[in-house]
């Protein structure tokens, strides 16, 4: 499982279209259908029923879409606590005066 696959499941879980997902996510349509498929080969269960008008949860998606959400926030914190620690650090260190 990778985030972007996770990104996508709950995006287009969101949307009910796969297109407007991966245009929003910046992924060409058929880069989104590769990540579900992948998503779902790993978990080996289909997540969503495909039509001409769009997607739809499956029982197994709407079961494990709470839980991607809930991971999906602790990967934003993570990365959100990240960039600030690299900020404060760089922050804090010395200014070197550069001599000719």
């Amino acid at each position: 499982m990778h985030e972007r696959e996770l990104r996508a499941f709950a995006l287009i879980a969101e949307i009910g279209r796969m297109d407007l997902a991966a245009k929003e996510l910046g992924y060409s349509q058929p880069a989104v259908s590769y990540q579900i498929r992948c998503l779902e080969q790993s978990l080996g269960a289909r997540l969503f029923n495909r039509d001409s008008t769009g997607a739809r949860l499956t029982r197994e998606g709407q079961m494990i879409l709470p839980s991607v959400r809930a991971l999906l926030v602790l990967i934003d914190n993570i990365k959100h606590m990240s960039d600030r620690s690299l900020r404060e650090n760089e922050d804090r260190r010395p200014v070197v005066a550069l001599r000719n």
